[in-house]
C-alpha cells in the first residue's frame, strides 16, 4: 500500500481530530453528533499515521508530492 497524503494533510487531519476531542472533553458537543465526529476523528487519526487515505484510493487523489526521478 503506498502512501498517498502530504504531510501537510496528515498534520491538518490531526489537528481537527485534536479539536474534535478538544469539543467533546468540554462538553461542547455531546449525543449523535459527539459519537459521529469521534469516528471521523479517529478515522482521521488512523489515515494520518498510516499515510494512505482509502477514500482518496478510491478516487484516484494524491496529495503527496511526485517523487523526483534519480539521476546517478
Amino acid at each position: 500500500m503506498k502512501g498517498n497524503m502530504h504531510v501537510v494533510d496528515r498534520i491538518i487531519r490531526i489537528l481537527i481530530a485534536i479539536g474534535i476531542g478538544v469539543l467533546y472533553f468540554t462538553h461542547k458537543i455531546s449525543g449523535t453528533l459527539a459519537i459521529i465526529l469521534g469516528i471521523i476523528a479517529i478515522i482521521f487519526v488512523i489515515t494520518s499515521f498510516i499515510g494512505y487515505c482509502f477514500i482518496y484510493g478510491l478516487l484516484g487523489i494524491s496529495t503527496k508530492p511526485k517523487e523526483k526521478p534519480k539521476v546517478l
